[in-house]
């Protein structure tokens, strides 16, 4: 986890270009409160339904920080809501982004790889084998499968620290991410 080298003006640039589902103002949001921007590779992924999940039983300790979750995802607004009202999050913050324009903005420059290569991964092999698929299920892709995702921590227009995936089955510790 480390710090971005984008500056205020840049991230501020790409934060103010980019509105919530519910019309809010993304810069605006992390100007009033510290921010959890989380960014899901798509709704089939079996590992992005567990980042999602990861998140909602953290609520207690986000909200305890002061940090407000705000999801970014490429599938359609309607599987949006379905997924996060099956794991009680309905009223989290989400981006619709089904070009992943944000995920390619050089402020977060989330890499695209190989689906393919991602199941040479070990680290793929042994999420799947610890009960990931199992527990979430895999279902269909909507957007672009190759995108991997990645966690920002944001206070005003300072990503504070990022996690970046290298695999699909990364999981970021999203409390250390949020430490003060």
């Amino acid at each position: 986890m480390i710090a971005s080298t984008g500056t205020p003006e840049e991230i501020a640039q790409a934060l103010g270009s980019v509105h919530t589902e519910s019309g809010a103002n993304l810069l605006e949001l992390v100007k009033s409160s510290p921010v959890l921007l989380v960014f899901l590779r798509h709704f089939g992924c079996p590992f992005c339904r567990k980042m999602i999940s990861d998140v909602s039983d953290l609520r207690g300790q986000l909200d305890d920080r002061g940090v407000r979750p705000i999801f970014v995802h490429q599938g359609t607004v309607e599987v949006a809501k379905a997924t996060f009202d099956y794991y009680n999050f309905g009223e989290a913050e989400r981006v619709h982004d089904p070009q992943a324009v944000i995920y390619k903005h050089p402020v977060f420059q989330l890499a695209r790889v190989s689906v393919a290569r991602q199941f040479l991964k070990p680290a793929v092999w042994a999420a799947w084998l610890k009960g990931t698929v199992r527990k979430y299920g895999i279902g269909e892709v909507q957007g672009d499968s190759a995108q991997l995702a990645g966690a920002f921590f944001l206070n005003g227009a300072k990503i504070v620290r990022k996690f970046i995936h290298r695999s699909m089955a990364d999981q970021p510790d999203y409390l250390r991410l949020v430490r003060d």
